[in-house]
């Protein structure tokens, strides 16, 4: 099974680089971020013909996250994030794909900081910590994949000397996320390539693309059961070099599923 996460930065405009992109790397399941759309406006008829079934949950102009599964209709188990019933940004969406139990996040950017930006970033990483938990003890295979907004470190960014005011590389950001792997999780991409320098986000800013000066920000944490069933994990960054794309390229894991009985 593969398994693959994806920021397209605004399904409207990017649809035909995820449609060639579905197409071209056909994953069973893919997680997307930053819609930017609301739910009526989410192409679901064109996600159809490309042989995928969707849930989504969308917000005009800004954040948006959807679960595409191929061949089949995913099963949606919960569309927030619980914790904060004020919080109404569309940021989590949960469902059941191929026997896998699949949240898909968008967590906040958490710039500029200080600020209430920040706070609601690591207010809302508390309330995934705590999800998080009782979900992983659960057994079932689980993953949790999207746009962490979070290098884990120094080694995940081209230079971080120029980045180390911004929310992605701050001590409590990556404390964060350390402390969500402590729960058992495994860092697909990480484990797939523990000596490699791979990036999946490259900013629109100085030529970062060409001089590939990119960061890790995108992230699939797999449930123990899974997680010794890697098989390959990466990043297709051809979908990075077509013209007008999005800053992040598609992030995928495959793994082998245990056979059913009966």
């Amino acid at each position: 099974m593969k398994m693959a996460t994806f920021n397209v930065n605004g399904i409207t405009s990017r649809l035909p680089h995820l449609l060639e992109w579905l197409e071209r790397e056909q994953p069973d399941v893919a997680c997307l971020q930053e819609l930017k759309a609301p739910d009526r406006g989410f192409p679901l008829q064109a996600i159809h013909d490309a042989g995928y079934g969707a849930v989504w949950s969308g917000q005009a102009s800004w954040n948006g996250v959807a679960i595409l599964s191929r061949g089949e209709d995913p099963i949606e188990s919960r569309r927030s994030l619980p914790g904060d019933a004020r919080d109404v940004h569309s940021r989590y969406i949960e469902a059941l794909a191929h026997g896998v139990l699949v949240g898909c996040l968008y967590l906040p950017n958490g710039n500029p900081r200080p600020g209430p930006k920040f706070d609601y970033k690591l207010a809302w990483f508390e309330r995934l910590i705590a999800y998080a938990q009782p979900l992983f003890d659960t057994g079932y295979p689980v993953v949790l994949a999207g746009d962490y907004n979070v290098v884990p470190t120094d080694a995940d960014i081209y230079d971080p000397k120029n980045w180390r005011r911004d929310a992605l590389l701050q001590p409590e950001s990556r404390d964060a996320y350390e402390r969500l792997l402590a729960q058992g999780w495994t860092d697909a991409l990480r484990a797939a390539h523990p000596n490699e320098q791979v990036f999946t986000f490259w900013d629109y800013f100085r030529q970062h693309w060409p001089r590939n000066r990119g960061l890790r920000i995108d992230h699939l944490l797999l449930s123990a059961n899974l997680a010794k069933r890697i098989k390959a994990a990466g990043v297709d960054r051809w979908v990075r070099d077509l013209p007008k794309a999005s800053d992040h390229a598609p992030t995928w894991v495959e793994f082998a599923m245990p056979r059913r009985n009966g």
